[in-house]
């Protein structure tokens, strides 16, 4: 019992480090020919957002939320992928026997 605690603790300690790494990788995606560039970390926190000039005209604000709305979806799922191969590596050693 006290060793399943011990390992508890343990892994709660690695997630913590492991979520410590994730705020320092980035990832990045971008739309409509590197028109609009994000950046999220691998907490899923949005760090820089890139917009080309030309589509900040009013006739373009379609096109604008469009892209945007694809570089973001993008970069998301980029993030979601290091976020979870992050937290499986840092539960994987410490319960080996659960499904990571």
């Amino acid at each position: 019992m006290f060793d399943l605690i011990n390992k508890l603790g343990d892994l709660k300690k690695k997630m913590e480090e492991a979520k410590a790494r994730l705020d320092g990788i980035s990832v990045s995606a971008s739309a409509g020919d590197n028109e609009i560039k994000i950046v999220m970390n691998g907490n899923r926190k949005v760090l820089s957002v890139d917009i080309a000039p030309h589509l900040l005209l009013p006739e373009r604000k379609t096109e604008l939320d469009e892209l945007v709305e694809v570089a973001m979806n993008r970069v998301l799922q980029e993030a979601e992928k290091v976020n979870e191969a992050e937290m499986k590596a840092a539960g994987r050693d410490l319960l080996p026997g659960m499904p990571f």
